[in-house]
């Protein structure tokens, strides 16, 4: 059957000429039905599936089009917008350099340039740059580029990188001379982005992928020898576990780290023994998770096993079997433990409490214990690669939503903090000038749900301003309170942006995320609708004025609650959202699928098919007005097929009974991120912040 068009009558006087093809019905483009567990589900728009269907490709472009002709009156706007961001970001600038060994490594920008340029000194910040890694120049001749890998030598004479050209976050290995400036003769295709260096200098290993896309294979690659040949050290079989690769900070060991969403093992070698055989630290059990530091004759270990928000454990490397494991931190049910950090002196041990990341710092030699102090209330930070092992200095990167990104270096011993540099806002931004604030709304059940909130000062809650309310609410992942130059486009011109930390995510401790995954779904949808509802209730805004945008997982949060509260919300960005659930999950063809199961439930359960069926955003569009909506997709997305939000789109325009603009945005040449340079993704940005102040009508 052929795709209606968009409803071009809403906005004749804009669109009339725009027209999408009309194709004749035929046998594959009939509605697909299947049946399971006793139960049809018809899908009208499965044929946007066959991207070998020139139909397809005819019908992105013609939504494109008619997306492009829509948003034409808001082009000044969105030029406006775009030099606004542009305007705040220091073009050319300079990273703060981190030292390995003898050299110093750092990346630097130039204006007008898309990518980031990696360059290097020896021994002093005086000495001559040599640049090591030029992405301007790889990316010539591309629509998209992205880098996978960038990892040099123990002797920092060689440099392995990888490169990704389509979006499909399917990367190719190279290997540079950094003495010469020469490429070797490696050319290692369909890596993944684990890649480490033996101490020999000579022997790498990679992980490929299996069909899905899954990273299942390690591979041992000596240079100069015929990657064909090269050994497999490991192949893993479970179509549910990724496996992702990992060197020591002490640089002792490579670890090969084999995880589902519930469980995980490590396996582990010399690194300077490359060909010596994979050792099992401990096998996988159901919903156990561990994960591996080293220092000097033990491992730490951050497990679940007994321990719900993880705890502590070391173990001699001698004979690390979890018999032998003995705990040093108990669990504790108010803070997740996520992390550690093993240095020379210390251990730095990564904490969450109330919806905020914390820092705390043992001292190896003492058993002291100490948490680093953070000056503001609503913050977060974010790990640099600190790769020295023998140091007292610990750099993260300090931020919160009125604090720009400053990179700080903090002493393990006298906790003295280091401004070494903090990121330029140019255009006389001043953060004095607004204020952030932590809120809880109460869920259904009670829960209370915080939220993270940034606004311009003075604020009167009286209804009138605009706001955004930002989620996601899946797979553990922390939405954490992260300072953005471009959202100061919102912020001055009136509006609140608000960060709900819904069940799903794991800003509360485990449990909040087990709260919010499988048979318990629904929670993160209604903890979404309850934030919203106590921000038109407490007069940070109103419904005429209220935007909802949410990412991926995020995208199918925002699917959810708009069919189930339509009303509550006045328009809705939805970025390549995971919106047609069922179909999905039934699909082992697609990558991570099987992987998926443990998120959200294995439909060929009819428990499950029925349960992700009731909320599905595909499956529940029904008769009834919904807001503005941006929705976008990548045709290249391996996370996220471009099929699920053209379908979601196609399926609401025949549905809806209003006659709101409901825009669909497919980037051709790119996947789950978007446009890849710096440039091009502000544009992107632009665009989407031009529709919502146009659906507001702020656009002027």
């Amino acid at each position: 059957m052929s795709l209606p068009s968009p409803l071009l009558a809403d906005f004749p006087e804009q669109n009339s000429h725009v027209t999408h093809p009309v194709e004749p019905p035929t046998a594959d483009r009939r509605p697909h039905r299947l049946t399971i567990h006793g139960d049809t589900r018809v899908d009208e728009y499965y044929w946007l599936r066959d991207r070998e269907d020139p139909a397809v490709i005819r019908h992105l472009e013609a939504e494109n089009d008619y997306t492009a002709a829509m948003m034409r009156h808001t082009e000044g706007l969105q030029q406006r917008l775009y030099r606004e961001m542009v305007g705040r970001i220091q073009e050319t600038d300079l990273s703060v350099p981190e030292r390995i060994d003898e050299w110093y490594y750092y990346t630097r920008t130039e204006e007008g340039r898309q990518y980031p340029i990696f360059c290097r000194r020896h021994r002093s910040l005086d000495a001559p740059e040599e640049v090591a890694l030029d992405q301007n120049l790889l990316a010539e001749g591309h629509d998209y580029f992205r880098l996978g890998a960038l990892a040099p030598s123990p002797d920092h004479r060689l440099l392995a990188y990888s490169t990704d050209t389509t979006g499909a976050e399917t990367y190719t290995l190279f290997v540079k001379d950094l003495v010469t400036g020469e490429l070797l003769s490696e050319r290692i295709d369909n890596t993944s982005y684990g890649v480490e260096w033996a101490e020999d200098n000579q022997t790498l290993f990679y992980t490929t992928m299996d069909e899905t896309r899954r990273p299942y294979r390690l591979h041992r690659h000596r240079l100069g020898a015929d990657p064909a040949a090269d050994a497999i050290v490991y192949e893993e079989p479970d179509g549910s576990v990724l496996l992702s690769l990992g060197k020591t900070r002490s640089r002792a060991f490579i670890l090969v780290d084999l995880s589902s969403h519930s469980s995980s093992e490590v396996r582990y070698l010399p690194a300077a023994e490359p060909e010596a055989p994979l050792r099992l630290m401990a096998p996988r059990e159901p919903n156990v998770e561990y994960l591996v530091d080293h220092h000097d004759d033990r491992f730490f270990i951050v497990t679940n096993d007994g321990a719900p928000n993880f705890r502590l454990a070391e173990a001699p490397v001698s004979d690390p079997r979890k018999a032998n494991w003995r705990t040093l931190i108990e669990n504790n049910p108010a803070v997740k433990l996520d992390g550690v950090d093993a240095f020379r002196n210390h251990l730095v041990v990564y904490e969450r409490e109330d919806a905020l990341r914390h820092i705390r710092v043992l001292d190896l030699r003492t058993g002291a214990a100490h948490r680093v102090g953070f000056p503001e209330a609503v913050y977060t930070f974010r790990m640099t690669a600190n790769p020295e092992f023998d140091t007292t200095t610990l750099r993260f990167v300090y931020m919160s939503l009125v604090t720009p990104n400053s990179v700080i270096d903090y002493d393990l011993d006298t906790r003295a903090w280091e401004l070494r540099k903090q990121q330029e806002v140019k255009g006389g931004y001043d953060p004095s000038l607004y204020h952030t604030e932590r809120a809880f709304a109460e869920a259904p059940d009670g829960t209370r749900i915080p939220l993270s909130l940034v606004y311009r000062t003075p604020l009167t809650r009286d209804g009138r301003r605009p706001l955004v309310l930002y989620g996601y609410g899946s797979y553990g992942s922390s939405y954490d309170p992260t300072f953005s130059s471009n959202a100061i486009s919102l912020l001055d011109r009136g509006f609140v942006v608000a960060i709900a930390h819904i069940r799903g995510g794991e800003e509360m401790g485990r449990a909040w995320y087990e709260d919010g995954k499988l048979l318990r779904k629904r929670n993160t949808f209604t903890d979404f609708i309850a934030a919203a509802e106590f921000l038109l209730r407490e007069g940070y805004t109103s419904r005429e004025r209220l935007v909802i945008n949410g990412g991926s997982a995020g995208g199918l949060l925002i699917g959810a609650v708009l069919n189930l509260r339509p009303e509550l919300f006045r328009v809705a960005v939805a970025e390549v959202p995971f919106v047609d659930v069922v179909t999905t999950m039934l699909d082992e063809s697609i990558p991570l699928t099987v992987i998926e199961y443990e998120e959200w439930g294995n439909p060929n359960d009819p428990a499950f098919y029925e349960y992700m069926k009731s909320y599905s955003p595909y499956d529940n569009v029904r008769a009834q007005a919904y807001p503005d909506m941006l929705v976008t997709a990548g045709l290249n997305d391996p996370r996220v097929a471009y099929w699920e939000p053209a379908k979601w789109v196609a399926r609401l325009r025949t549905l809806r009974t209003a006659p709101t603009r409901l825009l669909l945005r497919t980037n051709m040449g790119a996947g789950h991120s978007g446009a890849s340079g710096r440039y091009d993704y502000l544009r992107e940005v632009a665009f989407k912040y031009a529709f919502i102040l146009d659906a507001l009508g702020l656009g002027s």
